[in-house]
């Protein structure tokens, strides 16, 4: 799952440096693993991003969500990049992020997270929606057998279409061509 949603950051800071923000997005992958990711506005890079990251995650009520911190993953345009997109320095941290809102009913108002790194670098943000609606998106990954199925499937209606093709060339009667189909697909 991903969603994203437009706001502001009223607290953005990390290692004592203040930026602003004005989106930030959530996702949880199919491994378990959920992230808040916060694109900073900052001037001397525009590749600069950092996610909250984390595993355990509790909802006590419907509209609280917490997700613990166990790392930070930091992009920037130092960093060595894959496709034209910069990979990220992962750091162990510490911290938790708490979401008021509930993405189900695309209305959250608000996430506040804290970590601070094994290096003792210290990451804070609060995030306030500004009422925009929350676009969540469902990415599904590709089950490799059912492409293979699809690959195995399209084959064979190829190979049909090229058996049919040739009962036309060689002027198979219509009451003929399902056998002559038949046996060409069998050869």
């Amino acid at each position: 799952m991903f969603a994203s949603m437009t706001g502001k950051c009223g607290t953005l800071k990390i290692a004592e440096r203040d930026f602003v923000c004005t989106s930030i997005a959530f996702s949880h992958s199919p491994g378990g693993r959920s992230g808040f990711t916060v694109p900073l506005n900052d001037p001397d890079d525009a590749s600069h991003i950092v996610t909250f990251s984390g595993e355990n995650s509790k909802r006590e009520q419907d509209n609280q969500y917490e997700l613990s911190i166990d790392r930070m993953l930091v992009k920037s345009k130092d960093r060595p990049k894959v496709d034209g997109l910069p990979l990220p320095t992962v750091e162990p941290a510490a911290g938790a992020c708490k979401q008021i809102g509930n993405f189900a009913q695309q209305k959250v108002s608000s996430v506040a997270c804290t970590a601070t790194a094994a290096s003792g670098k210290k990451y804070d943000f609060q995030f306030e929606s500004d009422g925009s609606p929350i676009k969540v998106r469902t990415i599904r990954v590709a089950d490799r057998t059912a492409e293979e199925q699809r690959t195995k499937v399209l084959a064979a209606h190829i190979e049909q279409l090229k058996c049919r093709q040739l009962a036309i060339v060689q002027g198979i009667l219509p009451r003929d061509r399902t056998a002559f189909i038949l046996q060409c697909m069998e050869e």
